[in-house]
């Protein structure tokens, strides 16, 4: 069987590598063909430069890079609706197609269009719920068009919670026989504990640095404790939070992007991992540190609490830097605590989101969408 992997709008296999998420995304294509599900992988991306990238996976992968002549912004759009022509012979090619999220999924709707094939349209995250929550009605009616669209040509659509599929059903009428729910991976044999000596006066954050995340908050609540912060991530608020960290006279030390392979080793150095987002899809970076037997502390919004019990494998709080302050407090100043957290995070991660169980799933979601052609 071979499997197309459309990538979102304007990304190429470059940027995952430079922003360290490429050996956490390759991750599930090499298991899959080791598994035997499938025999060969093309990943379609928006890099003119990715065959580089080939030499970092496994065979079996192939990438198919985008042509130089379309390197522009306005180019890039015009290669994804000119992308099925262009590369006719490797669609032709293919048992299924599947996009990597929803924004450019338009290029795999007309792939599917053209040439027959079964579509999967597969989501980390709901575009309009998102662009809702961030108050952008432009971009939030353009997500819902989109949107509606693909998940009407798509032969199954694979979301990451119980929450998207809800929402998909009721608002697209999708049928729920070709809703399904792959969560997110966690690789727990690499993401796992170490006796690695921990801090005992900072915690971490890993994530993009946009307002979602709420780390002026996360920033300020730090004000009157005696911890410091450790931020792995970029993005445009990067300079901002520097700034008010300096303003506060708080300790946070920016890190930077890291490889995704970098990440156990840093984690488990922490005690403490806090997520203090406004709204999550299924955040990754959240259940990398439960892999890795941190204690956790996230805010009690979509996405989180679906992830978090609070008291149980981690602690809830509010998005206010009052709330955050007090969880962080609570969990710092009792050893018991942090160690019972952190134990039943692991076992939450291992037996939920494992890898394995997820590869099962991915399987089962190709064969049902070829038995259904």
């Amino acid at each position: 069987m071979k499997l197309s992997l459309f990538f979102t709008f304007g990304v190429s296999a470059g940027q995952w590598k430079e922003k360290g998420l490429l050996d956490r995304e390759k991750l599930i294509y090499e298991k899959l063909l080791e598994s035997g599900a499938v025999d060969k992988i093309y990943w379609f991306t928006y890099g003119i430069a990715d065959k580089e990238i080939e030499k970092e996976l496994i065979n079996g992968i192939e990438i198919i890079p985008m042509p130089s002549i379309y390197r522009l912004r306005i180019g890039k759009l015009f290669y994804s609706f000119l992308m099925p022509f262009v590369q006719r012979k490797y669609i032709k090619q293919t048992d299924i197609l599947k996009t990597n999220q929803i924004n450019g999924s338009w290029t795999a709707v007309l792939a599917s269009k053209l040439y027959g094939k079964p579509l999967v349209v597969r989501t980390g995250w709901t575009w309009s719920r998102f662009r809702l929550k961030s108050n952008n009605p432009v971009l939030y009616r353009l997500a819902s068009l989109i949107e509606r669209m693909a998940y009407r040509n798509a032969d199954a659509v694979v979301v990451t919670t119980q929450d998207d599929a809800d929402y998909i059903s009721n608002r697209y009428r999708k049928s729920a026989d070709k809703l399904m729910i792959v969560p997110n991976y966690v690789d727990t044999d690499m993401f796992s504990v170490t006796d690695k000596h921990k801090y005992d006066d900072k915690f971490v954050f890993v994530g993009r640095l946009t307002e979602q995340k709420n780390l002026k908050n996360l920033i300020q609540a730090l004000q009157g404790l005696p911890y410091g912060l450790d931020i792995y991530g970029d993005g445009e608020m990067k300079d901002e939070l520097g700034q008010l960290a300096g303003s506060l006279k708080v300790r946070v030390d920016l890190k930077g992007n890291v490889p995704n392979s970098e990440l156990p080793e840093i984690l488990n150095q922490y005690p403490l991992f806090v997520l203090p987002s406004f709204y999550e899809g299924m955040p990754k970076a959240l259940l990398e540190a439960m892999s890795c037997g941190c204690a956790v502390i996230g805010t009690d919004v979509d996405g989180i609490r679906g992830l978090i019990r609070d008291g149980v494998n981690g602690i809830l709080c509010n998005t206010t830097h009052e709330s955050i302050r007090s969880a962080i407090e609570k969990v710092m100043k009792d050893n018991e605590l942090m160690e019972r957290l952190g134990k039943q995070a692991r076992s939450f991660v291992v037996e939920n989101y494992s890898l394995e169980n997820v590869i099962a799933d991915e399987i089962n979601v190709h064969k049902k969408v070829c038995n259904v052609r």
